[in-house]
């Protein structure tokens, strides 16, 4: 169940606490791991949006799983969640979290799709060049491997996607073709 006014609002609370207390950056760093395990434990997020699991249950869970990896912050907005009955929207509050961060810290971010890993070396290039272009001191860069694109990259920085794989490059030759523009151009001759 996607809520993005409800994510938004815990998350601006949450951040606003955290630059409150002079906490922000550890609380950054347990909202990217809460994400990150809610992304790959699919049972564990399940676990968290199931209504059959009682709430004590899911807070002795939470405990389990993350005591001693969180800030003190972090550990009290949890069990606020859990109280709430929120704790089902924890990986999109942490995703807002880290959105409502960047935009605070005016970090951009950029998805790199390739179609084979690229050396850290192109990677960086790729990230600079980008960063001049935005004007911006601060890009963090995702990358991503889809071996469909043949060759080439495809990079969306912000709401802007700039294709420059080979697949697309096909694609639009075979769109030529079944348009058939050179036909046209012979007949007219």
């Amino acid at each position: 169940m996607q809520n993005p006014r409800l994510a938004s609002r815990y998350a601006k609370s949450l951040l606003d606490l955290a630059v409150e207390q002079n906490n922000l950056d550890a609380t950054l760093t347990d909202m990217k791991l809460l994400e990150a395990i809610c992304q790959q434990n699919r049972e564990f997020a399940a676990m968290l949006r199931s209504p059959v699991i009682k709430a004590d249950k899911k807070q002795a869970i939470l405990k389990a799983v993350l005591e001693g990896r969180l800030s003190k912050i972090t550990d009290g907005f949890i069990t606020l969640l859990v109280n709430k009955g929120r704790e089902g929207n924890l990986q999109e509050i942490a995703g807002a979290f880290v959105s409502q961060y960047n935009k605070l810290k005016d970090i951009r971010t950029v998805k790199l799709t390739t179609a084979a890993p690229v050396s850290d070396v192109v990677r960086d290039a790729i990230k600079a060049k980008v960063a001049n272009s935005l004007n911006s001191s601060a890009v963090e860069m995702k990358t991503a491997v889809n071996p469909d694109l043949i060759g080439g990259f495809v990079l969306e920085v912000e709401d802007k996607m700039f294709d420059a794989s080979i697949r697309r490059d096909l694609n639009d030759i075979r769109s030529q073709f079944l348009d058939n523009i050179y036909v046209s151009k012979i007949l007219a001759n």
